[in-house]
């Protein structure tokens, strides 16, 4: 039987190397003969290209709502012409930046609220959520320093916008921790990689990986009866009227399990770390 689709995001702020892990990740599951897509938001698709280039170089007086509706007409576009198609045919598919980008830099560092850019993306995208996703977390000083090009409309934001978006990014991963496994992207690429490694290796290479109430296989194995239909594509199950996306806020069911890493400063303060 084909393996399973898989769903894996990549979140951070701007220069946590999330373009770099994507790589070593796409590599290692390629070495166990998986099919990957390795794709981007906004700039997945040609329509999602020239939205990229209207949203980082366009006018300096695109407001944050029109801002928000031009990411969720990207993700809607490419949910359906890309991320969706992969899943069912049983790929890996590797997103750099996905929902919880838009709930982190326009639900809460642009002030559009939780609740509205949650419902929006839920609707752009008929409730396809990631099974995992990786934060890569720096201080926002650290990644800016790392640009050698000219800075976006995004990185010439202050450094409190910045500090918004990341405190945001931990609230989530406070909130879904069996999803959203949070990695210290202070160190080398090697050393970062080695974390993300041994994630893969527990949820797929014999360990599990979960979305919503369902149990991923590990790579290549048969689905187990229950998990029949693919977990990744939700909207195979529920409408954007059923979709629900965990709030930080304490609602979320939270698991009892740890997240499989934490690094660095990070330990167990990392619910400290979004509440300061």
């Amino acid at each position: 039987m084909a393996a399973r689709g898989v769903f894996i995001t990549f979140e951070g702020g701007d220069g946590s190397g999330k373009s770099t892990q994507i790589l070593a990740v796409r590599d290692w599951f390629q070495s166990r003969g998986r099919e990957v897509v390795v794709t981007r938001e906004p700039g997945g698709t040609g329509l999602g290209s020239e939205i990229r280039r209207l949203v980082q170089n366009g006018p300096e007086d695109v407001d944050a709502r029109t801002e928000a509706l031009l990411y969720a007409a990207d993700r809607a576009y490419h949910v359906t012409t890309v991320v969706a198609p992969a899943l069912e045919r049983g790929a890996v598919v590797l997103g750099d930046r996905y929902i919880d980008s838009s709930l982190a830099y326009q639900g809460a560092a642009r002030s559009l609220g939780f609740d509205e850019i949650s419902s929006l993306s839920a609707w752009a995208t008929r409730g396809l959520y990631p099974s995992l996703t990786f934060l890569l977390d720096l201080p926002p000083e650290v990644g800016l320093r790392r640009h050698t090009d000219a800075p976006d409309r995004m990185e010439r934001e202050s450094m409190d916008f910045h500090e918004r978006v990341r405190h945001e990014y931990l609230r989530l991963a406070d909130a879904e921790p069996d999803r959203i496994v949070v990695i210290d992207a202070v160190g080398t690429a090697d050393q970062v990689f080695s974390e993300i490694r041994g994630v893969l290796v527990e949820r797929f290479d014999g360990g599990v990986a979960t979305i919503d109430e369902d149990v991923d296989a590990p790579a290549g194995a048969a689905p187990t009866q229950d998990a029949a239909a693919s977990p990744t594509v939700a909207a195979g199950r529920c409408g954007a009227r059923d979709a629900k996306v965990p709030r930080p806020d304490g609602d979320a069911k939270r698991s009892s399990r740890k997240p499989a890493t934490m690094v660095g400063a990070l330990g167990e303060s990392q619910g400290a770390l979004w509440d300061e």
